[in-house]
């Protein structure tokens, strides 16, 4: 199915109006992880590049950049030295109701539903209610990440309303390698990592470390981690690339799912970690990772952000966080 709705987008790519002054370059940014795979399948196959010439742009440029966490990324999107950044769907929210009235930011698709883990090496710590003001818990960007959000989410649940920032003294900023490494180490200040694969499965191998929580068991079953956004005006000049990066995400999506072994192959060769195909396969091939580019369970980070003040505006449903090629898909 998803292989059949490339091609319809292939196809309907031929449609669009041509605009003689579509970008002929593109930037494009990720972060670290499995997560980003869908991204790294398109930039080793060439996806993108394809399926615009496949739409009337032969001689696309794709030039990929890589950043620890979503706020430098959106610091180049917003001052035009980026057209596509990737990151988590609460960081989207945000910035999706900081530009509303300005650059209007959506996200194109999502990256699939992959679960983050808060992995400790304390053995004392089974439950967030055992964290003392001694312990810290790493996380991409203090107060912004994703992980950030759902540790809010979490503390919330475990301490009841009001009591979201409770947490939030004891978390440091550190890119996903580091915060792993950090915990490894056992010899730093962190305590905890909240993190998303590879780095959470590299830390359980460890057995001096343990996972405390689930981001699927905060918000009750699979979710959005990851989305590309990009601003309305790019989007609105740029149809056929636009359209492109969705054929191109969808036609990663459908690969991904048909064929982890050859997956796991572009990510060793792309991202060269120190870990073998057969264990890169299996986190690709987890049942609970989801290779979709619509969202789920979207508007409970939109609910929660809304509602606790980090947003003033709350999306009416979820098709408002994102660009209209997506509207007609079963999304949440």
């Amino acid at each position: 199915m998803k292989a059949l709705r490339g091609v319809a987008l292939a196809l309907l790519l031929l449609a669009l109006p041509a605009r003689a002054d579509e970008a002929r370059e593109v930037r494009i940014a990720q972060q670290f992880g499995i997560a980003y795979l869908p991204l790294i399948v398109i930039k080793e196959q060439h996806l993108l590049e394809r399926f615009a010439g496949a739409a009337g742009l032969p001689e696309l440029t794709v030039n990929w950049w890589q950043f620890s966490s979503a706020t430098g990324m959106n610091d180049a999107l917003l001052s035009g030295n980026l057209d596509f950044a990737s990151g988590g769907i609460a960081p989207l929210i945000t910035l999706w109701a900081r530009t509303l009235r300005g650059l209007k930011v959506r996200a194109l698709a999502t990256l699939g539903s992959i679960p983050n883990d808060l992995n400790t090496n304390r053995a004392a710590l089974k439950a967030l209610g055992d964290f003392t003001a001694q312990d810290r818990i790493a996380l991409p960007a203090v107060g912004v990440s994703v992980q950030a959000i759902m540790l809010q989410m979490a503390t919330e649940q475990a301490f009841g309303a009001g009591q979201y920032g409770r947490l939030d003294p004891l978390t440091v900023s550190m890119s996903h390698p580091d915060g792993a490494a950090a915990l490894l180490s056992g010899r730093l200040e962190v305590t905890a990592h909240f993190t998303s694969p590879p780095f959470q499965q590299q830390e359980l191998e460890d057995p001096r470390i343990h996972r405390v929580l689930s981001s699927y068991d905060v918000l009750g079953g699979p979710h959005t981690f990851n989305t590309v956004w990009c601003t309305t005006k790019f989007h609105d000049d740029n149809p056929r690339v636009a359209g492109a990066m969705l054929a191109a995400l969808d036609q990663a999506m459908a690969f991904i799912s048909s064929d982890p072994a050859a997956a796991a192959a572009l990510y060793l060769a792309s991202e060269k970690p120190n870990l073998s195909a057969d264990f890169v396969r299996g986190l690709i091939a987890a049942p609970e990772n989801h290779y979709t580019t619509v969202p789920e369970n979207s508007m409970k980070f939109a609910a929660f952000q809304h509602r606790v003040g980090l947003i003033k505006e709350l999306p009416a449903r979820w098709q408002d966080l994102f660009f209209p090629e997506l509207h007609d898909r079963p999304g949440s």
